[in-house]
């Protein structure tokens, strides 16, 4: 069973993403990137599906030509995960 993170360690964690932002209605974090073109955004893309693909815990995302919005969430637990925060820092790690 995936455990849903709640109280200081969901703080604690947050606290480490600076760049991702809560999700109004859901328990859920967001982050918009813009690269320089579609080239970059997607080659982005690619980095962050294998290491999803690895993870087994895909993203949602949205992408219009160098925008890639991302949200973050684990349906197995209705929120917030270990898992989402890994996936962030990777994100963050690679993310221009």
């Amino acid at each position: 069973m995936i455990a849903k993170l709640e109280g200081k360690p969901r703080a604690d964690a947050l606290a480490r993403l600076a760049k991702w932002r809560d999700v109004s209605g859901r328990d859920a974090i967001q982050r918009a990137l813009k690269f320089k073109d579609f080239n970059e955004a997607w080659g982005f893309m690619a980095r962050v599906a294998l290491m999803a693909e690895r993870m087994d815990h895909h993203p949602e995302w949205f992408n219009v030509y160098n925008r890639v919005d991302i949200t973050l969430s684990t349906h197995d637990c209705g929120g917030l995960s270990e898992g989402d925060v890994k996936l962030a820092e990777f994100i963050d790690a690679i993310a221009p």
